[in-house]
């Protein structure tokens, strides 16, 4: 089993074969029960000594992760609470067969069909203009039967892209043109176009601590080496990354400022000039993801994007619009600025030649009339309804020693449990009751921290709010008793 290593790295080889397997094993690309290469076939393999793999897999071991059995090898531990029994068919021979996936952390935390989704960072489809919408692509088809047989611009359809420049321009107070957006399948594919842009084997890439599960799997997958700053009421401190911007040379900086995903916090004002600064002095470029920037309650509106107050092209800025209207039509935008615009241009050409010419079409009456903004204005209320909802029964039924973050906007309430507990345990317990929620040992790039959750409120109906809020209680009550 090859590994990418990097010898360069302040952190030890011990710490890098843990965490890379470690990752592998949570996202389910090593199978429970699996045997792991021998200490001597993994040592030949990778190059590293037989003591740092036996250092690595006793690690693994203190954590979790596998079982040593004396005389036989390291096995991939298998939930102590797994019931029944069921016929493995030997794979290991696929282990000798190379991989680009070191981490897949996302797939894992979706919830099953028919859960409780309080892990689904969505919107209750009640909630959006899916009616509207769907007449829409009816008239798009009726006027233009043959768009279905053709191609769109790579870079994206040009009355989508002046749409959504009107769009910013409103509310993110960002001034560009058509010509400096790409038309992308939603914001994920946004970071993955910026990420095999611009982003290698050994490259520093600086995420917030937690941050955005599919952004740390995109990154990892890139072979990049991730180092997170800490976030405190302000966000990400911009402090700590200076004094490591003194010894290190990012490459790139990955931040979800406003209302961040998981922890709900916001980036402030100051910290958001003092990121700006940062990269203009060490010459590194910003990911800006800003999906919730309009989900806003009480009636105040975050602080100025960080694109708005870029005026030498450092930060590639990602707009959503997908979860807000329409998830199945996947849109999202790229703003971006000279020759990094080009490029990743080039790199949207390879992945997929364009995005679906139909869906982009269908959003343009919408984008370009009144309705965004009577659509984002009912958006605000019901969720912050929800937000509310979600709030008072924590405080009437969560045990003592919970804690939790207030949102002033988004989709999400960040749960902590005492720092000792492990709520990857809890989740297993959860989902027997048919509830999911995301741990936060999938939001960190590094060693997680465990005893944290994030409860998304904007996708179950107010009933099954309170159902799996009250029942994720007990449960959090029982693991704690």
């Amino acid at each position: 089993m090859k590994i990418k290593l990097n010898r360069q790295s302040d952190q030890s080889l011990i710490h890098q074969i843990s965490d890379n397997l470690s990752e592998k094993i949570r996202a389910g690309l090593l199978e429970e029960g699996s045997q792991l290469p021998s200490i001597w076939n993994f040592s030949k393999e990778n190059q590293v000594s037989l003591v740092t793999v036996s250092k690595a897999y006793a690690l693994l071991e203190k954590n979790g992760y596998i079982q040593l059995k004396h005389g036989k090898g390291a096995f991939v531990r298998e939930k102590k609470q797994r019931t029944g029994t069921q016929s493995k068919t030997d794979y290991n021979w696929q282990l000798a067969i190379p991989d680009y996936i070191h981490r897949s952390q996302y797939m894992l935390n979706l919830g099953t069909e028919n859960s409780i989704k309080l892990s689904s960072a969505t919107i209750h489809p009640g909630l959006l203009p899916s009616t509207y919408l769907s007449k829409e692509i009816f008239q798009v088809l009726q006027e233009d039967p043959q768009i279905v047989a053709r191609y769109g611009p790579v870079q994206g359809d040009h009355a989508v892209r002046e749409a959504i420049r009107n769009h910013v321009q409103q509310y993110c107070q960002i001034q560009t043109s058509p010509q400096e957006i790409i038309i992308t399948n939603g914001v994920q594919q946004g970071i993955d176009l910026v990420a095999r842009t611009f982003i290698g084997p050994g490259d520093i890439v600086i995420t917030e601590a937690p941050t955005y599960t599919a952004a740390i799997d995109v990154f990892r997958n890139r072979g990049a080496h991730i180092i997170p700053i800490p976030m405190d009421e302000e966000g990400m401190q911009t402090d700590i990354l200076a004094s490591l911007c003194l010894t290190k040379k990012p490459k790139l900086v990955y931040t979800n400022p406003t209302f961040h995903n998981p922890t709900g916090t916001v980036l402030s004002e100051a910290r958001r000039n003092e990121l700006l600064e940062l990269a203009q002095h060490n010459s590194f470029l910003i990911i800006e993801d800003d999906s919730w920037n309009e989900i806003y309650f009480d009636d105040n509106p975050p602080p100025t994007t960080i694109k708005s107050l870029d005026m030498n092209g450092h930060v590639i800025y990602l707009k959503g619009f997908s979860k807000a209207l329409a998830p199945s039509c996947r849109i999202g935008a790229i703003i971006s600025n000279g020759t990094v615009h080009q490029r990743l241009l080039s790199a949207k050409s390879s992945a997929d030649l364009g995005s679906p010419l139909l869906t982009q079409k269908a959003l343009i009456p919408f984008l370009s009339s009144n309705r965004m903004n009577t659509h984002l204005e009912k958006l605000r209320i019901a969720l912050e309804v929800r937000r509310d909802q979600t709030i008072k029964l924590l405080e009437k039924y969560a045990p003592e020693g919970v804690t939790w973050v207030m949102p002033k906007g988004g989709l999400n309430i960040w749960v902590s449990l005492p720092n000792d507990r492990n709520t990857d345990e809890v989740l297993f317990k959860a989902q027997q009751s048919n509830i999911s929620f995301l741990p936060s040992s999938a939001c960190y790039p590094g060693e997680p921290q465990y005893n944290h959750m994030r409860i998304s409120y904007s996708f179950p109906d107010h009933q099954e709010l309170e159902q799996g809020v009250i029942e994720l209680c007990k449960i959090i009550t029982l693991y704690l008793q």
